[in-house]
């Protein structure tokens, strides 16, 4: 049996979906505590909806969609480096255009990610299309933890 290398066991790189609800900012919250308990580097990852993906009721619709996703984002942002500091984390808000599964799984990926951490839906339309988690445990590539 190999020797045991201090500070190699447990997660280098986590990583949480944030989307300004309720629930994820639990989950991000959750994700920091444990990257802390773990000396791991957070990547919370905002997956902006592209305009192409609103119904255009109009220009003003759209523009006013994009600029609530900014609004989120620069709130996550403030949120994310204030705690990040407090807490002594090294975290990251990553931004990225997109589907959430698709998203989250590269960046994953990219930063070899031990886990994915996501808050629980409460959306109608989850109950039948399938939530973000479900998606996520059924894709098989990361353990999933779900914040209710």
């Amino acid at each position: 049996m190999g020797a045991f290398e201090l500070g190699t066991d447990g997660p280098s790189a986590l990583v949480v979906g944030v989307d300004g609800s309720e629930s994820s900012l639990r989950a991000a919250a959750y994700a920091l505590g444990l990257a802390r308990r773990q000396r791991a580097r957070l990547f919370a990852v905002y997956v902006r909806r592209e305009p192409g993906a609103f119904l255009t009721f109009g220009g003003t619709a759209v523009q006013a969609i994009v600029e609530a996703q900014g609004e989120v984002e620069s709130e996550l942002l403030e949120m994310l480096d204030q705690q990040a500091r407090e807490w002594g984390v090294d975290a990251r808000l990553v931004v990225r255009p997109g589907d959430p599964l698709r998203v989250l799984g590269e960046v994953a990926e990219e930063v070899r990610a031990s886990g994915i951490i996501v808050g629980a839906s409460a959306g109608l339309g989850h109950k039948i299309a399938g939530s973000l988690a479900v998606r996520l445990v059924r894709a098989a590539r990361w353990p999933v933890t779900v914040v209710p």
